[in-house]
């Protein structure tokens, strides 16, 4: 397996954290006879010689060992090291790499060149070994004919369903691999998607059609699938697979730990959605169904799937969201926890489920905050998730959180989502702010949501807890910059009414690095032009990191800001997109040359797809002035798909709440709010 590795100069190549050096040790470890070498060896490959998808030149020299490897049966896991060879092989996206002779090109000409190794893996003893075999022989075997020959011998021959699937999978991406030669695997995938196959493998042939050839589904096919679905958990082991190497904590392995317990159930139903596309009645129907399945696990899975389904189409999603939220009542923790996790992104589009996390948040006062290990506590997801739907049930709850010891690190940004409703707390809020300590390590932490709580609120009456904090602020502050940021914006929102007192402090921080901000703050608090003008001005110079922000305010000061046209539109021509953005719909609104700034904002709208939540924030402002873009918001409006369209979001994504906002701001520019 490893002739010829001690020959390979190692230390001169190169990986993801410098010299190769490491290389071979973490080959050797692959086909060590301990488990926790081999996955922490396999970890090693990923982490370093594999890095986020990445090839080195050391990847490169590695693939004649890996390809060894596979080939023998003296090896364990091998069907790990198969899934890091068809990685390394895949065809990249970029098309210069491929054309030009990259290094990703250069890999996968290796692999093709071991091809030969995965049609002996495609009968292996080890079934893990013949589940990860099909995909590498249509990814690196060109040879058509002779692929769909095996593929169709090995679906006679094999009997495990995971294999089966795998199988399945395959014909799918051979279809689409080869068009030419399709007829004979879409034979196959139609006879396998029909009784007597068992569910899980006509459920896998039915998501590979919806992808190749939706004209062969069945007219009743979310039926079919539900039916499917729920003969297939009735004979699926309620016992779940043990992971191996339990006192390993490789990447590997968190990784697998944060598959669902059912990852093979999931993978044929996300196959299937996925394969259905823009078809939304019928993968609503299809969600209904999942969610109100007798097994808790085919529940847990769509409750996971739906997340990716609301972030990327835009539809009526009030009848699955509140069958989530029925799943609240559940004893299964992990279940219940899935739906406070999708919940909690959905924000206002969470109220269908508002009920059934009210009860929850009633009934588990446990479950109001998360401790952390250090600092302070978050809100806990069913009471964040209940007050970011706007739901008024939250603000007796918060209001007890704000009385506690510690304010959850995060209260401050859900409380806005609450809109009037929230008002009872401003007091309690105030009083807060009034605690922080400004010279502090914990001071950004502390401050700034509760800033954005006031903000969102226009408490006036915050303004003096505001001006101490931003008086007694110490220059060596980590993130002293939010915080101020965040105190200028809340006395623009809120101090117009206390301007004799904010006025000064307002002043004094134009001839700092904040001008720009509080030239803006200024300018909402007095109204006088005259003293904020020429310092917008400056602002507006390369270089400089408040030219955004000078270019937001000036807009803001309409006609009055003539004087700071010539560098607007100077700066329209900028580099940055978005200094490009600001400074287009600053020209537009103070002069009306929508000559100039339409193009540009037309270009942003397309190029970045984040910058149309400013642009339409300028159309609103410019009213009908703004019809020559009006266009680009009519189609917006017409569109399924959410402007960013993510498929997968993160903690604290925002994604859905971002995209509704554009939508109900696409409304109002059009007279249709």
């Amino acid at each position: 397996m490893f002739t010829g590795i001690d020959e390979v100069d190692w230390a001169s190549l190169r990986h993801a954290y410098g010299s190769a050096g490491d290389v071979p040790g973490l080959l050797r470890g692959l086909a060590s006879a301990d488990p926790v070498e081999r996955e922490t060896a396999l970890d090693g490959m990923y982490g370093a010689v594999h890095h986020q998808g990445d090839v080195y030149d050391s990847t490169l020299a590695c693939v004649p060992f890996l390809l060894a490897l596979v080939a023998s049966g003296e090896v364990a896991d091998r069907s790990g090291i198969v899934e890091l060879l068809v990685s390394i092989g895949t065809e990249s996206a970029n098309r210069e790499d491929v054309v030009g002779g990259g290094l990703r090109a250069r890999a996968r000409v290796g692999v093709r060149a071991g091809a030969e190794v995965f049609v002996r893996l495609a009968g292996d003893a080890d079934p893990s070994v013949r589940r990860a075999a099909p995909g590498a022989l249509v990814l690196f075997l060109d040879e058509p004919v002779r692929v769909l020959g095996l593929l169709r011998e090995r679906c006679t021959l094999e009997r495990d369903d995971g294999v089966l699937n795998a199988l399945t999978e395959s014909l799918g991406l051979f279809v689409r691999r080869h068009p030419g030669h399709a007829a004979g695997a879409l034979d196959l995938l139609t006879a396998q998607s029909t009784a007597p196959h068992a569910p899980g493998l006509r459920l896998a042939a039915l998501g590979q059609l919806a992808q190749c050839a939706p004209d062969r589904l069945p007219p009743d096919l979310v039926a079919v699938a539900v039916g499917l679905l729920r003969e297939r958990s009735a004979r699926r082991s309620t016992g779940r697979d043990g992971v191996g190497c339990p006192h390993s904590d490789t990447l590997a392995r968190r990784l697998r730990r944060l598959r669902p317990s059912d990852e093979e159930g999931s993978q044929l139903l996300r196959t299937l959605h996925r394969g259905l596309g823009d078809r939304l009645g019928e993968r609503t129907a299809l969600l209904k169904g999942q969610l109100t399945s007798p097994d808790a696990v085919d529940r847990c899975n769509a409750v996971w799937m739906s997340a990716g389904l609301f972030r990327e189409w835009r539809a009526d999603w009030a009848e699955p969201v509140a069958l989530i939220g029925a799943q609240l009542a559940t004893d299964e923790g992990r279940l219940r926890d899935a739906a406070v996790s999708v919940l909690e992104d959905l924000f206002g589009l969470a109220a269908p489920a508002a009920d059934d996390l009210a009860a929850l948040v009633t009934s588990r006062p446990d479950l109001w905050t998360r401790r952390r290990q250090r600092g302070a506590p978050t809100l806990g997801g069913p009471l964040k998730a209940l007050a970011r739907s706007g739901d008024s049930r939250a603000t007796p709850v918060l209001a007890e959180v704000l009385a506690g010891p510690l304010v959850p690190d995060d209260l401050g940004r859900v409380i806005g989502h609450l809109g009037p409703a929230a008002a009872p707390l401003a007091s309690a809020l105030r009083r807060r702010l009034g605690e922080v300590v400004p010279d502090s390590a914990g001071t950004f932490e502390r401050a700034v949501p509760l800033l954005s709580a006031l903000t969102a609120l226009g408490d006036g009456e915050a303004v003096p807890e505001v001006l101490r904090l931003l008086r007694g602020l110490p220059l060596r502050l980590r993130l002293r910059d939010a915080v101020v940021e965040s105190a200028v914006r809340a006395l623009d929102a809120f101090g117009r009414g206390a301007a004799s007192v904010v006025t000064p402090v307002l002043r004094e921080l134009l001839e700092t690095e904040y001008a720009a901000v509080a030239a803006g703050a200024l300018w909402s608090v007095a109204g006088d032009a005259s003293a904020v003008l020429p310092v917008l001005t400056g602002e507006l110079a390369d270089g400089k990191p408040g030219r955004r922000a000078a270019a937001t305010a000036l807009a803001r000061l309409g006609p009055e800001a003539g004087g700071a046209l010539p560098g607007l539109r100077r700066m329209v021509r900028a580099e940055d997109l978005w200094e490009r953005v600001s400074a287009a719909c600053a020209v537009w609104r103070i002069s009306g040359d929508g000559e100039l700034a339409a193009p540009v904002l037309r270009t942003a709208w397309t190029e970045n797809p984040y910058t149309r939540r400013t642009v339409t924030a300028c159309l609103a402002a410019l009213g009908p002035a703004g019809a020559p873009l009006h266009d680009l918001v009519r189609a917006e409006l017409a569109a399924r798909r959410r402007h960013l369209a993510s498929t997968s979001g993160g903690y604290g994504s925002q994604d859905v709440l971002d995209d509704e906002r554009l939508v109900r701001a696409c409304r109002e520019v059009l007279g249709a709010g």
